[in-house]
C-alpha cells in the first residue's frame, strides 16, 4: 500500500471517510477495482514517485494524480513490506480468482471426486490469499503453512462429505428443501473451513502479537490482544462475503431451473450461475471488505499493561495505537 513509500508526512488513509460504513464501501471497491490488474511495474514506480513527493511536502494537497498513485499502491502492494503481491491474489483479482472455484463449488450433481476438488481448490485458493494479503509482523514456517493448509482441505472437504451424507437421509422435509438444502451444503463447508483458514494460517499473530504504531507511524511493540481482533474480525468479514455469494445464486439457479431455464442444455445453465456469481460478488466483495477498517485503531487501555504508559517520539503520553488488520 501507499503507506509502505517512507516520509515524514503522515498520509491521509483515503479520500472517503473510513468513520463511515458507505465510505469504507467506496474505499474498498477501489481496492478491489479489476482495472488495477493493468497496473505495470513503471506505473507502481510513478505512483510511488508521488506519494514520495507528498509525504516530503512537494505536493502540498492531495491531486487526482495523488489518488491515481494511492489507488494503484493500495491495490497492489502490501502495506508491512511494500511488496508487489502476487496478482491471482490481490484484492483487485478476488472476485476473477474465486468465479470458477465458486462455480465449480455450486454445480449441481457433484459427486464425491468433484466435491473433494473443487473444495480442495477453494480452500488452496483460500490460503494463497490469506497468506499474501496477512499481517507480517511474524511469518509463517514451510511446516506451519503445510500443516495449516492440510487442516484447512480436511475441514471443508469433511463438512461437505458429512453433509452431502445427510441431507439425503432427512425424510421429514419436503423434496424442495431437499433440493435447496443441498445446494446450501458448500456454504456451510465453506463458512466452516474458512474460519478454521484464517485462524491457522495466522496463528502465530495471535500467538506472538502484531505489530502497533502510534499516529507518527513509529512501532512501539507486539500486542496479542491487538492481533486477536485483526483475526478475529478477519475470519467474520469472510463469513459475511461467502454468505450471499454461496446462497445467492444457488437459490437463483434453483428457480431458474424451474422457469427459464428449464429444459435448457448443461451449457446455459452453467453460463447463467456463472454470470449469477460474479454479479453478486462484484457487488458484495467491496461491502464485506468494508465492514471493518483495514488499518485499526484503539485506545491502548484496551490492550497489555506494557503499553499503557507508552510516549511517542516527542515524549508525549500515547492513546491510541494503529495496526493493520490484514485482508
Amino acid at each position: 500500500m501507499a503507506s509502505s513509500v517512507p516520509g515524514p508526512r503522515p498520509l491521509p488513509e483515503s479520500r472517503y471517510d473510513l468513520s463511515t460504513y458507505w465510505g469504507r464501501i467506496r474505499h474498498c471497491a477501489e481496492i478491489s477495482d479489476p482495472s488495477m490488474l493493468l497496473t505495470t511495474s513503471k506505473d507502481l514506480d510513478a505512483a510511488r514517485q508521488v506519494i514520495k513527493a507528498y509525504r516530503n511536502h512537494e505536493i502540498e494537497a492531495p491531486t487526482p494524480a495523488f489518488w491515481k498513485a494511492k489507488k494503484q499502491l493500495d491495490s497492489t502492494v502490501h502495506p508491512d513490506t511494500g511488496e508487489t503481491v502476487l496478482l491471482p491474489f490481490r484484492m483487485s483479482c478476488c472476485v476473477l480468482s474465486n468465479l470458477v472455484v465458486t462455480a465449480g463449488m455450486l454445480t449441481p450433481g457433484l459427486g464425491t471426486a468433484g466435491t473433494i476438488f473443487w473444495q480442495w481448490a477453494n480452500q488452496s485458493l483460500n490460503v494463497a490469499v490469506n497468506s499474501a494479503n496477512a499481517n507480517k509482523s511474524h511469518r509463517l514456517t514451510t511446516t506451519q503453512l503445510v500443516t495449516n493448509y492440510s487442516a484447512a482441505v480436511i475441514a471443508s472437504c469433511g463438512v461437505a462429505m458429512g453433509l452431502n451424507g445427510l441431507v439425503p437421509k432427512l425424510t421429514n422435509i419436503s423434496a424442495n428443501t431437499r433440493l435447496i438444502l443441498g445446494r446450501l451444503v458448500p456454504f456451510a463447508a465453506v463458512v466452516s473451513a474458512g474460519i478454521v483458514n484464517v485462524f491457522l494460517m495466522r496463528g502465530n499473530e495471535i500467538r506472538k502479537g502484531i505489530a502497533i504504531s502510534d499516529e507518527n507511524g513509529d512501532v512501539i511493540g507486539n500486542s496479542k490482544k491487538a492481533a486477536l481482533i485483526a483475526v478475529g474480525e478477519t475470519a467474520l468479514s469472510r463469513i459475511i462475503n461467502a454468505t450471499p455469494i454461496m446462497v445467492i445464486p444457488p437459490l437463483v439457479l434453483v428457480k431458474l431451473q424451474k422457469g427459464l431455464l428449464k429444459g435448457k442444455s448443461m451449457g446455459i445453465q452453467t453460463a447463467v450461475n456463472i454470470g449469477v456469481i460474479a454479479v453478486t460478488s462484484f457487488a458484495v466483495l467491496p461491502a464485506a471488505l468494508g465492514v471493518f477498517p483495514q488499518r485499526q485503531s484503539i485506545s491502548v487501555d484496551k490492550l497489555e499493561p506494557e503499553f499503557h504508559r507508552a510516549k511517542d517520539r516527542d515524549g508525549k503520553p500515547i492513546t491510541k495505537v494503529y495496526f493493520n488488520r490484514g485482508i
